[in-house]
């Protein structure tokens, strides 16, 4: 008589039921009645096919890559969530992208009960996403804006995007109608002391969630139309500075950088951010690379909506 060889009776259990289960699509609860077994050692069979490879996932979509993006980015910057799109064949249809995942991300966001305020930063990436917004019915949401506005009329300024936003979710809005910078420190404390300023700072503070976008030292719409007149940019960089965020400018290591322009931000601290259950950075982009490290290292952010070759770029980057 022949040898019969060995059966490794646990490895072919494990195999039927991987069979089972993730080719002829049947419940655990199924397959646990098929072979005698309780569901959950059903789940446990599952799991350890997976550990031992004999399960082996494969994702054939453009999506799989940032999927797996996503969940690296919450394990290395202790994020809640990361959204992550394709980045498009044109750079400079990256912005469009990242606000069309901020707009989907936000229509689920805004459609849960227990978000009544929200608070909206302004900048074109915060600009496209209302435009992918679906229509919500939300007359018991509040929408405040949490950045001070330009002098320039534009449908990227804080007054129009808030208003706008509040429009598609039938809710109600209240502007910060002050300017982004004060004309000096002094002149600063004084406007934040009035009680008009002070009960919307504190409005802020005490908002359910938050949308931001971080500008660069280049071309942001912050730096081309929102400095005082006596700073430049060049200046700022030469002090240390890799971008901005709600008006403050950072450094690479996410610290306010050493020089006035920090001390006459009309608004809430950087600090008040972590009173803020889920603050969302929208951004993407070589040149917002920078910032955006800054900002995670700050560990103001808890979503960050970003595309697949900027979060590659933020895994990749060394902590300063």
């Amino acid at each position: 008589m022949p040898d019969c060889p060995e059966l490794d009776e646990r490895e072919r259990l494990l195999v039927r039921l991987a069979w089972a289960c993730e080719i002829e699509g049947i419940t655990q609860a199924a397959a646990a009645e098929r072979f005698g077994l309780t569901r959950l050692r059903v789940n446990q069979a599952l799991a350890e096919a997976r550990r031992r490879g004999i399960v082996r996932v494969s994702i054939n979509s453009v999506y799989g890559p940032c999927a797996e993006l996503e969940s690296r980015l919450r394990a290395r910057f202790g994020l809640d969530k990361a959204s992550v799109v394709p980045t498009p064949a044109d750079p400079g249809a990256v912005q469009a992208i990242v606000g069309a995942a901020l707009g989907h991300y936000m229509t689920r966001l805004l459609a849960q009960n227990d978000i009544r305020l929200f608070g909206m930063s302004w900048g074109n990436t915060l600009n496209l996403a209302i435009r992918y917004m679906e229509r919500l019915n939300r007359p018991d949401l509040e929408i405040v804006s949490v950045m001070g506005g330009l002098s320039k009329g534009s449908d990227l300024n804080s007054y129009e995007i808030t208003q706008r936003l509040a429009n598609l979710c039938s809710a109600r809005h209240h502007y910060f109608t002050a300017p982004i910078y004060a004309g000096s420190a002094e002149s600063r404390d004084v406007l934040i002391a009035q009680d008009v300023f002070r009960e919307v700072i504190e409005k802020i503070r005490s908002a359910d969630a938050l949308a931001m976008a971080a500008g660069d030292m280049q071309g942001s719409l912050l730096i081309r139309d929102g400095l005082p007149s006596e700073f430049s940019a060049a200046e700022l960089i030469e002090a240390g500075a890799v971008g901005d965020i709600l008006g403050y400018m950072l450094d690479a290591r996410g610290n306010l950088i050493d020089h006035p322009i920090n001390r006459r931000v009309v608004g809430i601290a950087l600090d008040d951010l972590a009173a803020i259950p889920n603050t969302i950075l929208a951004a993407g982009g070589a040149h917002k690379v920078a910032i955006i490290a800054a900002c995670l290292a700050r560990g103001c952010v808890n979503t960050l909506v970003t595309d697949e070759e900027t979060a590659r770029a933020l895994l990749e980057r060394e902590t300063p």
